[in-house]
């Protein structure tokens, strides 16, 4: 299995397009071999591919898994490409389209995402507890006529469903609209959703759905779906989902932040909130749909969010490095999570305001947001929270594993730091430490206060 040094520089092949723009959303006038993919500041052209490559494997035999579905998603869950199915080895290769400069280049060198899977008889990839680490897309190298970046951030290890799966599915097209950000379908039974993302010409499969009746419908930014029915009793209901003519609703709110360390502005976006886990804070969120919907963070109070589709969601502070994290502390007030019910073409203004705080600043490994390399056992440090008196730190792999967690008192007037004592770290594995302040209140409640960045602290033993 090969493994890729972070530090490795990006060598783009430059590929020459035929006469006249090439199609990005067709894929349609690059030879053999090239995509078609946008130009900052000029017209598309064919390059070589950007491709993220790798194994899904049963984490317990390390055997394949064959037919996995993968795609690429952004921090906040919205997909970044097509999907793709895993081999009868289960090796797979999935294009990452990527805007380019003029010279091949990818615009954002520091762009990262992440790996969803979904395969039958095994839980979907990530899940509510274990989740996937940032893959850079600048480690991607030069392999024959392609860039690639493949190493264990790559490879997904999956968990046997622990019911052993259903042969539900649920199976179809969903109709794409003009200049779609991406789809997510999502079927619903008793307040719990299954959820898969379709690929870019409108194909989903949901996988693993257990006996019953659900409704099922698509989200999309700027557009509104017809739901329709399914009932699955271990067998392939095809259902095919068609747009709305309803227009899609505004909402506005409001955040709070507190204590904010000097970060002054973030992200908000709405997961599905049949989708929703509470003990983690993640859940599926709708591609694209993010306010601001571009650009750098620019939150700070009031907020407001156009092109939303009619449904039921969680707002969140999104998962980005802004040096703010979603307040933990549920021992006071305004730390709820925020539910909302959106209604077609009727504007929302949320009663409910949130808090959000400074993140504890990651000093080592993995500052910057970016893949740390450490030759030793490592030790973790972070900056110091004010009013704590203990710390609960945790060490996830590539996989999204916990392998490792331990507590340690509070500190006044210094650097926390924890010198890793658990299980052997693995040659050509990927790993994030994550850190939880909290203290100790009345009786016998303890109260979270922060905690590290969602993509920070992630650091590479070569």
């Amino acid at each position: 299995m090969s493994r890729l040094k972070p530090y490795l520089l990006l060598v783009v092949l430059v590929g020459c397009s035929s006469d006249g723009p090439c199609d990005p959303l067709g894929q349609t006038g690059c030879d053999d071999g090239q995509v078609c993919e946008s130009v900052s500041g000029g017209d598309p052209a064919c390059f070589a591919p950007v491709a993220v490559e790798g194994k899904v494997f049963d984490i317990a035999s390390s055997d394949g898994i064959a037919n996995a579905r993968v795609t690429a998603v952004d921090v906040n869950g919205a997909a970044v490409s097509n999907v793709v199915t895993s081999a009868s080895d289960g090796s797979y290769r999935l294009p990452i389209p990527t805007e380019r400069n003029k010279d091949g280049t990818p615009v954002n060198l520091e762009g990262t995402v992440t790996l969803r899977a979904d395969a039958r008889s095994y839980e979907s990839f990530p899940g509510t507890v274990r989740q996937p680490l940032p893959i850079d897309i600048a480690t991607a190298t030069k392999v024959d006529d392609r860039l690639v970046v493949k190493s264990t951030l790559t490879d997904i290890a999956m968990s046997k469903a622990a019911d052993g799966g259903s042969a539900g599915r649920i199976e179809g097209k969903v109709e794409v609209p003009d200049k779609a950000t991406g789809i997510v379908v999502v079927a619903e039974s008793a307040g719990t959703g299954f959820a898969t993302i379709a690929a870019r010409n409108g194909e989903y499969a949901i996988l693993n759905v257990p006996a019953g009746d659900y409704a099922v419908t698509a989200y999309t930014i700027d557009h509104n779906y017809v739901g329709g029915s399914a009932t699955v009793n271990n067998n392939t209901t095809k259902l095919d989902i068609k747009l709305s003519g309803d227009a899609p609703s505004a909402i506005n709110g409001q955040v709070s932040i507190v204590d904010g360390g000097g970060a002054s502005a973030t992200s908000i976006v709405l997961f599905i909130e049949s989708t929703y886990d509470p003990l983690t804070g993640r859940g599926v969120t709708v591609p694209g749909l993010r306010a601001p919907r571009t650009g750098v963070p620019d939150i700070s109070g009031a907020f407001a969010m156009e092109g939303v589709p009619a449904g039921k969601y969680v707002v969140v502070a999104a998962f980005e490095n802004d040096g703010l994290v979603r307040d933990p502390d549920l021992c006071q007030g305004g730390t709820a999570d925020v539910h909302i019910a959106v209604e077609a073409n009727t504007p929302l203004a949320i009663a409910d305001s949130f808090k959000i705080t400074g993140a504890l600043r990651v000093i080592d490994p993995g500052a910057m947001g970016a893949t740390s390399l450490v030759s030793t056992i490592p030790t973790f440090s972070w900056a110091d929270d004010s009013s704590e008196d203990q710390y609960l730190v945790e060490l996830f792999d590539s996989y999204g594993e916990r392998v490792w967690m331990k507590t340690m008192p509070g500190v006044s007037g210094g650097t926390p730091s924890m010198l890793y004592d658990g299980p052997a770290l693995i040659s050509g594995m990927f790993y994030q430490f994550r850190t939880t302040s909290s203290r100790q209140t009345t009786g016998t409640t303890r109260c979270n206060i922060s905690r590290t960045e969602d993509l920070k602290g992630v650091f590479y033993l070569p």
